[in-house]
């Protein structure tokens, strides 16, 4: 692929992560600010797999925009922090205009992308393939590191996540016990 297709694809995946970070940070609704990190951490992938680093992009994708983002959701819902009119964010003609513009860029993108000349790797067959793989090891680095130096902090990351759910339990449960106090 020329050095433009790259080019351009940072700048759309760029301008896409900052303005959905954005409107994240904007959203008065905790669901759609929700959805819209999603979007954010989509761009932030690929950008992780236009720098030749697929597997973080993947763990990008299944761990942020995955796992954590259903904790997110899980928490609001639990807590009823979202009301079903505040979900919507496109309302109105222009936001439809605008959610079908951009459908139909990415569609655009995927045709081009598709239109043009297969990896190298798979180019060349699937022996070269087999050998590219036993080659670059990405992930033996990166575990290393994160189960021996990192590892305080991956234990104190998810020890804080589970007291976050484990939180929002106790909060959830102390409201729907006032209210069924209230009501009786």
């Amino acid at each position: 692929m020329p050095p433009l297709f790259y080019t351009f694809h940072f700048y759309l995946f760029g301008l896409i992560a900052i303005a959905s970070a954005l409107l994240f940070v904007t959203r008065k609704s905790p669901v759609a600010a929700a959805l819209w990190l999603v979007t954010t951490m989509f761009c932030l992938a690929a950008l992780f797999v236009m720098l030749d680093a697929q597997f973080i992009g993947a763990v990008q994708v299944f761990v942020y925009a995955g796992a954590i983002m259903v904790v997110f959701l899980f928490v609001v819902m639990l807590l009823n922090l979202g009301h079903p009119g505040d979900l919507a964010d496109a309302r109105g003609t222009w936001g439809k205009l605008l959610a079908g513009a951009a459908g139909i860029a990415l569609l655009a993108e995927i045709m081009a992308s598709r239109r043009g000349a297969p990896p190298p790797a798979l180019a060349a067959g699937a022996d070269s393939l087999a050998v590219m793989t036993r080659t670059s090891d990405a992930v033996g680095p990166l575990a290393r590191s994160l189960f021996t130096e990192y590892l305080l902090a991956f234990e104190v990351t998810s020890i804080l996540l589970l007291a976050a759910v484990v939180g929002a339990v106790v909060i959830g449960r102390r409201h729907d016990v006032a209210e069924a106090t209230d009501a009786a």
